[in-house]
């Protein structure tokens, strides 16, 4: 994986992981369940790191075949 993937990578995951954080604090400590757009986006923002590593593993993959 190129340097920049690795880094877009890198900052979506810890992006996630910090919402995701202050959504199970809120759960915890409220019992307060997050806003349906909330989960929205962060379903959106998983979706489009699978893309990103799945666009990368597909061209590693067919460079392999090669």
């Amino acid at each position: 994986m190129s340097q920049s993937k690795r880094d877009q990578v890198i900052s979506h995951i810890r992006y996630l992981r910090q919402e995701l954080r202050e959504m199970h604090l809120s759960i915890n400590e409220d019992d307060l369940f997050p806003d349906p757009s909330e989960l929205r986006g962060i379903m959106a923002q998983l979706e489009a790191l699978l893309e990103l590593v799945e666009g990368n593993t597909k061209i590693q993959s067919n460079s392999e075949a090669a």
